[in-house]
């Protein structure tokens, strides 16, 4: 772990990242982060619309038995809890937000692909194209929608270190992820 940084974000992952100006509200704060009194959540948007409007995946994560360079869900893997509710239903994908429980590597990329809702833009656990009218959309028309995975870090709240107040921070999507948002509508809209 470098100093300073109390929590990660996934390569191509935007948005929130903690950083502490000194060894003692590092410690702090990676304490509270182990204790789970660091609440993270997140911006998708993924292919498909899930059926329930929230729901919640338990399920261990390992590395992969053979990409060892991925993870998946796992028995006999650690613990991960990770929460989910639709905000935008569009055709063929959705917006959600993601309330991570746990804090595992690749964690929210691992579970909404194991329950059938890749991250557009996944190089690694995403599953097929870009959701298009009925019919796949062009390779060179899916990879210029977003060029990453489309997921966001967009809010962190928690307990000051030294003052005890509560902190909340939060960061809007950057413009590739708005802009693949609003494309999306486009063409939920001329369906």
């Amino acid at each position: 772990r470098r100093p300073g940084i109390v929590h990660r974000l996934d390569k191509d992952t935007s948005g929130l990242l903690l950083v502490a100006k000194s060894d003692i509200v590092h410690r702090r704060l990676s304490n509270a982060l182990k204790a789970r009194r660091i609440h993270r959540r997140y911006l998708a948007l993924v292919r498909g619309v899930p059926r329930r409007g929230s729901g919640t995946v338990d399920a261990p994560i390992a590395r992969h038995p053979t990409r060892r360079t991925a993870m998946a869900v796992v028995q006999g893997g650690r613990e991960a809890v990770t929460h989910y509710t639709v905000r935008e239903a569009l055709i063929g994908a959705a917006l959600i937000e993601v309330r991570l429980e746990t804090g595992r590597t690749h964690q929210i990329r691992v579970h909404l692909n194991h329950i059938g809702f890749p991250i557009l833009g996944d190089p690694v656990y995403g599953r097929g194209r870009l959701p298009g009218r009925g019919k796949r959309p062009k390779k060179k028309e899916a990879e210029t929608l977003i060029p990453r995975q489309a997921l966001h870090a967009y809010r962190l709240a928690f307990d000051h270190p030294v003052t005890k107040e509560p902190c909340e921070l939060e960061a809007g999507p950057p413009r590739d992820f708005l802009d693949a948002l609003e494309n999306l509508r486009q063409r939920a809209g001329s369906a």
